[in-house]
């Protein structure tokens, strides 16, 4: 326990010393930007009660809820879980869709494709991104072209389905990420350039 002595009284005040400490570490704005949390989860994760087998709570779950520090860490953790881009009448949620083709021509024909279809507002064509992947247990290594596409996120399925459809590749990839944010004219654009 604590350098032999058995004295729980002693050990709690210590244990309280520590935990109070390690909570105005880690509040410090110094430390906050220059060691990410990952070592403070650890700590949370493991308990306090670990470190210090004297703290008594009423609860027995670890002495970590009791941190002055916790109920800020959850309040950041939901906001960065919850985010969504702010809508209003003008403009739907959104995705960016990334889709690689084999070459210029196929990415061209393709994107065309998506755009006439109204499936997209836009269609970035990025050459030159050099793919490594597993294909039927042997590592591949191809020249590609990425189209990063733009759209609402309801159309997602009929995207998909387009891919499909008129891609090169047996199993294409169409990956989906969502628009949190961004310049509010251009997404009321994106909405008036898609189909409903």
């Amino acid at each position: 326990m604590v350098s032999g002595n058995n004295n729980p009284y002693k050990a709690n005040s210590i244990c309280k010393f520590m935990a109070l400490r390690l909570s105005s570490i880690v509040s410090s704005t110094v430390l906050r930007r220059r060691i990410p949390l990952v070592g403070v989860f650890c700590v949370l994760s493991l308990g306090l009660s670990n470190i210090c087998p004297y703290l008594s709570l009423s609860s027995k779950t670890g002495c970590a809820q009791s941190l002055p520090f916790v109920p800020q860490l959850r309040s950041q953790s939901r906001r960065s879980h919850n985010i969504k881009m702010e809508t209003n009448n003008k403009t739907v949620p959104s995705i960016v869709v990334y889709v690689t083709v084999p070459n210029k021509e196929a990415g061209k024909k393709l994107a065309e494709g998506i755009v006439k279809e109204r499936l997209a507002a836009c269609v970035n064509r990025v050459p030159g991104v050099e793919s490594v992947y597993e294909w039927k247990g042997e590592i591949q290594m191809d020249s590609e072209e990425l189209l990063i596409i733009k759209t609402r996120e309801s159309l997602l399925d009929a995207l998909t389905e387009h891919v499909r459809n008129n891609h090169e590749y047996e199993v294409p990839e169409v990956i989906a990420l969502p628009i949190t944010g961004g310049n509010l004219q251009y997404l009321e654009w994106l909405k008036n350039s898609t189909r409903d």
